[in-house]
This record gives C-alpha cells, structure tokens and sequence, in this order.
C-alpha cells in the first residue's frame, strides 16, 4: 500500500501540496488529475524521492520498485528489443550469474526465480509491448538512434511497461501516442498486475484504464473510487451538498449574531446571548465550494463564406524532398461546413496531409483546386518550439496588429484565453497550456475559413478541452483535427477519414467502430470493416481471392507449425520447473541437476524465438490479409 502522511511540497516557492494525505491499496489503477500546474508532476517527483518533502513522508512496502518513463530513451546503437530487454535489470543480473555459478544451491535458486519472473519469454513479452506501441518486428531490430524522440519516448514508455515496476507511474503517456497506441495502452494499464498511477487528461483513458481517481483540488489530495464520469458525479454531488451546507450554517450564524447584538445587554436574555456566542464561537466555518475559472477558446472566422467544395484534390501525391511519396492517389473534397478527423498510426501521413491542406508542402502530381481566397488555419504541437521566448503574449500579439492601440491588442490576448498577470510573460516562462493557447490565438488570427488542429489537446487539461470542445462547435468553418483524444473527436466531428497504406479514404463507420476494428487487427483478428474509398475516386478491380490464399499457404502452415511446437516446450518446461523446485532435488544428484537447468535454458531461449518468429509471421499474415 502507498501511504502518503501530512504531505507539504513546494517548488521555486511555490506551495502545491499542504497537508495532503492518501491510502492506495495494492494493484490499485489510479489516474491523479487537477488543473495544469497543480502539481500532479510534483507529487510523482516526491514519490520517486527526487524532490524532498517540506513536511510529512510517503510510505512504501520495504523492496517495492518504483517505475517511471525517463525523459527519453538515449540514442544508442542498441536496437529497441535489446534496450526494453535491459530494462529488466533483475533477469540480466540473474542469466549473467547462472553461466558462471558453481554451487548446486544457487543455480537452484536462480532457476526457480528466473522461471518466476517469466526470463524465458521475455524477448516475445517485449516484442508484443513494442508492436502495441507501434514498432513492427523489422522497427524492433533498428538502432534507437534511427528514430526520432517522439518514437524514442515510446521506447521509454516500452522500456518501464516490461520492467513491471510494484509502482507503475505514467505522466501523460499519451502525449506521444496515436489512437491505435493509446487503445492499446488502455488494455495494458488496465490488466496490468500492480499498482499503477497515471497523470492524464484523456477522459476515456480515465475511464477505460483506471478504476479510482486521485484529485488533487486546492493543494489537498482527494480519494474516489470509479472511473472519470464517476468522480464527476461524486464530486459535483458534494459540491451541492457542501453548498447547501454553507448556505444553511452562514444563515444560522447570521440569525445567532442578529440574536446576540439585540439582546447583549438585556438583563433578561443576557444568559441566552452569552450561550448563543458561545455557539458562534465553537461553530467551525465551511469551506466555501472554490470554482476555478477556465477561460474560453474563440475562433474568429470570416463573415464572407466561401463556397463548396473549398478544396479538392484528385489523384494527388506529396512528399519530402527526393524520397518516395508519403501519400499518393489522394482524392477527396473538402466542404464549408464540414467536421473531419483524420484517423492512423503515427507514420501514415495524418501529419503529412495537413501540411498539404495548409500549404507547407505542394503536391508533387495531381489536381488540386481551392476556393478563390481561401484562409487556412494551421495548429501543431511542434510549433510551440517557433515561439520567441523572449517575448511576451502581448509582442507576439502586436507584430500582427502593429498599429492597433494597446488595448485591442491586450483585449486580443485576452480572447486567447491567457489571463492579465500572464500577459507579459514571457513565453519561455508560460506553461504548456499557456503556450499552447497562444499559439492557437496566432495561428486562427487571420478569421480562417478552414481550421486544421495537429494534436491540439497535448498541453491542455480536462477542463481546458472541454472549452476547445465548445470554441470548435461554436466555430462556423471547416475543421479537420488530428487527436488521439476519442472525447473532442466524437464531440466535434462528423465524418473520420484514414490515412493508412500510403493514401486518405473514407471510413464508413463512426469511431467505436474503428476501435474495435484496430482492436481486431491488435489480436490478429479479421476486420469487420475497412476504409470507403472516396466517392469520387475511381475503384480499381479487386484482386481474386484465391492467389492470396495460395501466397499465404506456407505462412499459415509454419504459423500452425510454430504454435505447435511452442505448446510442447511450454510442457516441458512445466516438467522441468517442477522437478527442480522438488525438495533435495540438487543435492541428491548435482551433475544431472546442472544438466537439467541448462536443458531447461535452452528450452527457453528455444521458446522466446519460437514466439517471435511467431509474432512476426502473425504480423505479416496480417498485413498481407489487410
């Protein structure tokens, strides 16, 4: 159990936590939410030891480990299997001491713990953690240093989920995660078989994952059972009876003090003042029920209306530089009014496509035609790094406006969403909300006839999506949004398209359909429903059954081959661990024993490639089908 005893942590001064406690029981699935900058990431840093406590401790269990995604996996040579394999410190420590113990004892002990922690099938657990993350079984064998640090902090995240730390804590894992790698999550997270914590602003994942909540509201800690929706409840449901309390006590108090200054000084009822003063000062004050402000979002957009189709692309192809395109045969339309989310693993084009819709890239072949005038709003996370950090809300502001008077430029600001103290901030020192917020201001300023929004949720707390919720509802243009958030994208948009095997099409069905449909494809199920082509694209022959089914003969006989073969060396591993766990069993014959263990190893190591090369051909059976 984690205890958390009178807690006080401050950062640069900054009270965060007063006298805040907790109980967790074990293998608990607790998701820590509060406004951004309450100090969710501040707690997780006590916890860890990384920040001292100004008053009161955190308990553990003697021995428990503690686990968090560090900042990102480093740039080796290493490749990914090999470094989420090291992360499992304890099996490396023990398959290293096993070549080189002599004494029939311990290699006993080294066996049996070694079997109790599942060392034999660890190579097939990391793969299947890393391909639920994204990484194919050709992306597993590539160095880190071949990817990027948005993939690298999945490594990191893959790293920590096989460790299996007692105390598992996630701060925003979805951040660097699509649609496809945050279901998957999910699952994880909620079958995971120790206790875990994680800080995240995704409602569904509070939901799905999580089966307590942890709010940490005006510096306390607050302890629910349920999910997101069901904390919701309880909280507005004690909200109204706190109010109503106060409400009922402030009344009392004023009829007692009304009482006690008319009849203080009358002989006859001075006995019932003093008692009644008496009341009034025993009387402890409720708190009263503390709303925090959420400011706005607004999109301005044109008045003029463009008319429909605002863009249409036929047959177009885009990419970066000399390399092969990302995206070809893209067809689509685009109207005034519509509300489309682009849906697909990290790498399909999603973030490719809009730069095209937005003019950062220009098609290589094809047909595009856009609406005479047409204004594009462009949002993404990574531009967050193009602010100036030098300079405040109200710079960044005033270049747009140079000769507007002060006020419309600060009234401007405030449209924005950022409050007056933080409008002379300067950015480098506003937080991820904040800059995010301002960058949105910037990039919708010129009133935009389409808004494309690139992950706009990453920096944003619950309270702050649900008003990007209203600002976009509200907003009369088209929108065309990224976002792994399943919330903002049922609440906003009409249509989804994929981008998925080097195109965009249609996807006819609405989102819990193309959840279940990745969630199918995860287990190596058959797809009950794939991607329309556009209406106005022309539709190609399909391709006779029967030459796939041939092609995919000697996958699926060395598939059914493999599982066999994995089912009679997991029995004879069951046959070998219980030999040696039978009491003596060393002792009475220490040459036999040793031979064993290594027999035992080999069949291990036998099985863990069996797996993989199991996992792999399932993959590209997969792949072939899809």
């Amino acid at each position: 159990m984690l205890q958390i005893n009178d807690l006080t942590a401050r950062v640069a001064g900054r009270l965060l936590i007063d006298h805040a406690s907790l109980s967790l029981p074990d293998g608990a699935k607790a998701g820590l939410v509060g406004r951004n900058g309450a100090g969710k990431s501040t707690l997780f840093r006590v916890i860890t030891g990384d920040l001292a406590a100004e008053t009161g401790s955190v308990q553990v269990p003697k021995g428990m480990r503690i686990g968090q995604v560090l900042q990102e996996a480093p740039g080796t040579e290493q490749s990914l299997l090999d470094v989420v394999l090291a992360a499992d410190t304890e099996r490396l420590a023990l398959l290293a001491e096993a070549d080189t113990a002599t004494d029939p004892g311990r290699i006993a002990d080294i066996h049996i713990r070694l079997s109790d922690i599942d060392a034999y099938s660890a190579e097939a657990r990391a793969a299947a953690i890393l391909s639920g993350l994204g990484f194919d079984a050709e992306a597993q064998a590539r160095p880190v240093s071949s990817f990027s640090g948005g993939w690298r902090m999945r490594v990191a995240l893959a790293a920590v989920l096989f460790a299996q730390p007692d105390l598992l804590l996630l701060d925003e894992p979805t951040n660097y995660l699509d649609l496809e790698g945050t279901l998957w999550l999910e699952t994880f997270v909620a079958r995971y078989p120790h206790t875990v914590i994680v800080i995240s602003h995704d409602r569904d994942v509070l939901n799905n994952a999580v089966n307590s909540i942890i709010h940490l509201d005006q510096q306390k800690l607050v302890y629910y059972r349920g999910d997101y929706d069901s904390f919701e409840r309880q909280r507005a449901e004690k909200m109204e009876l706190l109010q109503k309390a106060k409400a009922k006590q402030d009344a009392e108090r004023k009829h007692m003090e009304a009482f006690v200054e008319r009849f203080r000084a009358k002989a006859t009822k001075a006995r019932q003042a003093q008692s009644r003063l008496k009341a009034l000062e025993r009387m402890k004050p409720l708190a009263s029920v503390i709303e925090d402000h959420v400011a706005p979002f607004a999109f301005d957009a044109s008045t003029r209306r463009p008319a429909s189709p605002i863009v249409r692309m036929d047959d177009v192809a885009v990419g970066y530089g000399e390399a092969p395109p990302i995206l070809k045969r893209v067809t689509v339309r685009i109207d005034t009014d519509d509300r489309i989310a682009l849906l697909g693993a990290n790498g399909n084009g999603k973030s490719t496509f809009a730069k095209l819709l937005a003019e950062r890239l220009t098609a290589r072949s094809g047909e595009t035609i856009k609406a005479p005038g047409l204004k594009v709003a462009f949002f993404a996370q990574h531009q967050i790094d193009d602010l100036r950090p030098d300079e405040s809300a109200v710079e960044h502001v005033r270049r747009l406006m140079p000769d507007a008077p002060e006020a419309k430029v600060r009234a401007k600001v405030a449209r924005m969403g950022l409050p007056t103290a933080k409008m002379d901030t300067k950015a480098d020192a506003l937080s991820g909300g904040e800059k995010a917020r301002l960058l949105m201001g910037l990039a919708t300023f010129g009133e935009p006839d389409l808004l494309i929004l690139d992950e706009p949720t990453n920096h944003l707390d619950i309270d702050s999506r649900e008003a990007l919720i209203r600002a976009l509802n509200d907003y009369p243009g088209a929108v065309i949004l990224i976002s792994h958030d399943r919330h903002i994208v049922e609440a906003t948009v009409d249509r989804l398209w994929i981008v998925a095997n080097g195109t965009v099409s249609k996807f006819d069905g609405d989102l819990e359909e193309y959840k279940q449909l990745v969630l199918a494809a995860r287990r190596g199920g058959k797809k009950d429903k794939e991607p329309a082509e556009d209406k106005a694209k022309p539709r190609e022959a399909a391709p006779a059954p029967a030459p796939k089914r041939i092609a995919l003969g000697p996958i699926q006989k060395e598939i059914r081959t493999l599982e066999a073969r994995m089912a009679k060396l997991q029995t004879a591993i069951a046959a070998f661990d219980a030999k040696m766990a039978a009491p003596g069993f060393f002792e009475k014959d220490p040459k036999r024993a040793g031979e064993m263990a290594r027999e035992r190893e080999a069949a291990g190591r036998e099985l863990g490639e069996a797996e993989e090369r199991w996992l792999a051909l399932s993959q590209e059976h997969e792949a072939a089908l899809g």
